[in-house]
């Protein structure tokens, strides 16, 4: 099982160099379904190098166990042949080519046994690297969305860092000052005017009298003269 232990190491020396880095969400996520999958590939190698080794020791045991059985019929022909001694040589030979194919089945029985650990822990490797797969999108909406309210918090403590609102607030009572002026400034000129306009009707008055008496004199000195 050492395959999936350098397989774990691997992925994690990968990952925690990209953290220490501080790379972007996204491509890290990417690269490290991708290094995943390079390592996936790699185990399936050793495994199917493990069930090829499997398939060998199967091989040789059947081998031998056809030896064993092809000296037996040996040893049968050379008893019905009345040759004993040369039976008995052939019956050794096959005990022999059966203790090898008892060796062999032992090896191959452990070797099967451990390629069927390998081929279990391969499957929830690759089920886990499809479930990475399928969480990634969602990984990387959220750390976007993180992101966005990172920088968001930032902007808000900045403006608030820098008295912005104080400033907003200050111009908006300047500008608030100057409609005061101008608002000021017209009721002045309003007011002149008024003024102006009442001397002038005052003074065409004031002109119309004093007309009308010097009217009245004029008139009173003739009559005063044929009299």
């Amino acid at each position: 099982m050492g395959l999936f232990d350098r397989f774990r190491r691997v992925v994690k020396s990968n990952l925690n160099e990209m953290i220490s880095k501080a790379e972007n969400p996204e491509k890290m996520l990417n690269q490290l379904i991708i290094d995943m999958n390079e390592q996936l590939m790699e185990a399936k190698k050793s495994v199917a190098s493990a069930i090829a080794d499997e398939k060998k020791l199967e091989r040789q045991m059947n081998e031998h166990l056809f030896q064993g059985q092809d000296w037996e019929k040996k040893a049968v022909l050379a008893l019905r042949a009345g040759k004993e001694d040369l039976a008995k040589e052939a019956l050794i030979r096959k005990q022999e080519m059966d203790n090898l194919a008892s060796q062999y089945k032992g090896q191959w029985e452990a070797q099967h046994a451990s390629v069927e650990k390998l081929k279990q822990a391969l499957r929830q490797l690759q089920q886990k690297i499809e479930e990475a797969q399928r969480k990634k999108n969602l990984l990387v909406a959220r750390a976007k969305r993180a992101d966005a309210q990172k920088k968001i918090q930032q902007t808000i403590g900045s403006i608030s860092q820098t008295s912005a609102f104080d400033a907003f607030d200050r111009m908006a009572a300047k500008v608030e000052k100057i409609e005061a002026e101008v608002e000021a400034l017209q009721e002045i000129e309003g007011t002149t005017s008024t003024d102006d306009l009442e001397s002038r009707f005052k003074a065409l008055e004031s002109s119309n009298v004093t007309a009308d008496l010097l009217l009245e004199d004029l008139k009173k000195k003739l009559q005063d003269e044929t009299s």
